[in-house]
């Protein structure tokens, strides 16, 4: 690790711990303000804050890592969530931001459903809380993951065995860090501090994307196109859409994108959006980012793949090959950028789930049920302190170095969208729904997807036989909430009533 990149990283964590302090003194008086930054944020930050919170450490770890190892059939993954965020933005996004405002002022997903569903109220709170914590920690494990296995890669032997540390692996050092700057920003600006890291993480992130395939490919040793053109020849597929797909690979991959509508760190940005009428700007800036992100991560890892074959590269962990890359091809200044996308893309991400857990816990269970008059002051504060919890509990997770980004994140990013995704949906679209319809779907999406994990039935996505759990659980959550919503009878109050 040279001395240019460290410089390079230790200004991009002062940047985001000076945002924090930004924010801290701007929106973190009221829970509105610390929660959702008083739902002022503007097209560009909300977009960006949306693409950066939802593409993660996968995006430069995970999606390159599989193209690498299996070729072109892995873009299937990305399709689908390009089609699912346009789904999102299109039928969510604009009925979200008006029906949590004119439903009491909601500040969380949770307390929405309630107040959507008032004869259910607690359960829902008190449900989909949960299933938020339970689900947000793994998916922070997953990013800090990503953390750890970049400070392992790319800050090789920096501590010595017994110096240093105490003996603190480079993995375990790089899971501290990133969590340390995570928290630092977090519990200090709240979202509106997220939101704006989000904004300068996803700026970050774009370049890096658009910059590291170009120089493999066009770069000393690269030879432009040609040398994916010879890793096709030696892997008849490679470049194929359809090498090895089966049918339940192909409908595991794409159906990614239902995940997009249970999201709550994805969906509260745009609860969060000045106004209903900015929604379509920024769906059209967002779409545009996740095009330009999503094309990029695949460049990374179809002419890192050539890059190493034709060079005689050795890449031991396929999800690490942005992380050689960077490290061997560019001015030490510019690698450090480069690791400073990808923390961008981990922590971008963290630090939305942590808030989010946060406010759940804060609002769904300490202001429900333990300090009902709690002051806002307080309520910031005991916020402040769940942040840290949950990040503590990722760290736990997140230990095993062996962990694979992919694959904790397709866990929870299931168990979201069985759980919430339905719900979601039909909760702004449909006014026959009942609260007992609500916690049916919400309990058969979580419970199914977990079953279907703990039975192995989920194998992999492209080759195998496994069926992705978010599939099952999605179902079975529709038809959960159809089925006794029709079967019970609504609130005396329509929703239609309710609706402005």
């Amino acid at each position: 690790m040279q001395t240019g990149t460290l410089i390079t990283l230790a200004l991009y964590f002062v940047l985001m711990i000076g945002i924090g302090l930004f924010a801290w003194k701007r929106s973190t008086d009221t829970s509105e303000g610390y929660l959702l930054a008083g739902r002022n944020l503007s097209p560009g930050v909300a977009a960006l804050s949306a693409g950066a919170s939802d593409m993660s450490g996968w995006l430069l770890l995970g999606l390159p890592g599989a193209l690498y190892a299996a070729g072109l059939v892995e873009a299937w993954i990305g399709i689908g969530l390009f089609c699912g965020a346009v789904a999102n933005w299109i039928i969510v996004a604009p009925r979200l931001r008006a029906q949590t405002e004119a439903l009491g002022n909601a500040l969380t997903i949770p307390e929405f459903l309630a107040n959507r569903f008032p004869e259910k109220a607690v359960a829902l709170r008190v449900i989909s809380a949960l299933v938020i914590v339970a689900f947000f920690t793994v998916y922070t494990a997953a990013g800090l993951v990503g953390g750890g296995k970049l400070f392992e890669t790319a800050f090789a032997d920096l501590l010595p065995a017994n110096g240093l540390g105490g003996g603190m692996s480079d993995y375990m050092l790089g899971i501290w860090i990133t969590a340390g700057v995570v928290l630092a920003y977090t519990m200090v600006g709240g979202f509106l501090a997220v939101s704006l890291t989000d904004f300068v993480q996803g700026c970050i992130m774009v370049v890096a994307l658009v910059l590291m395939p170009l120089v493999v490919m066009f770069g000393p040793g690269g030879a432009s196109g040609d040398s994916i053109l010879a890793v096709a020849a030696g892997q008849p597929g490679f470049l194929s859409l359809t090498e090895g797909l089966t049918a339940l690979g192909f409908v595991s991959a794409v159906t990614w994108g239902l995940g997009y509508f249970g999201q709550p760190h994805i969906i509260v940005r745009f609860m969060a959006v000045r106004s209903v009428e900015d929604v379509p700007a920024a769906r059209n800036i967002g779409l545009a980012w996740m095009a330009v992100s999503l094309v990029g991560a695949l460049g990374v890892g179809l002419a890192g793949r050539a890059y190493a074959e034709r060079n005689g590269l050795v890449v031991d962990d396929p999800e690490t090959i942005f992380i050689v890359l960077a490290d061997l091809l560019f001015h030490p200044l510019i690698t450090g950028f480069l690791f400073a996308a990808l923390l961008a893309a981990i922590m971008s991400t963290i630090s939305s789930q942590l808030l989010v857990s946060s406010s759940s816990l804060t609002e769904d269970f300490y202001r429900l049920f333990l300090r009902k008059r709690a002051s806002e002051r307080e309520a910031v504060n005991v916020g402040r302190i769940c942040v840290a919890l949950v990040a503590l509990a990722a760290i736990a997770i997140a230990q095993d170095p062996d962990s694979e980004v992919l694959g904790l994140v397709a866990n929870a990013w299931a168990g979201f969208g069985a759980a919430f995704g339905p719900l979601i949906v039909l909760a702004l679209t449909w006014d026959r729904m009942t609260g007992a319809g609500a916690v049916a779907g919400l309990v058969t999406g979580a419970a199914v997807v977990a079953v279907w994990i703990a039975l192995g039935w989920n194998a992999n996505f492209i080759g195998g036989q496994g069926l992705y759990e978010i599939v099952p659980g999605f179902v079975a959550s529709w038809i959960a909430i159809v089925l006794v919503s029709k079967a019970t009878v609504p609130p005396p109050v329509s929703y239609a009533a309710k609706k402005t």
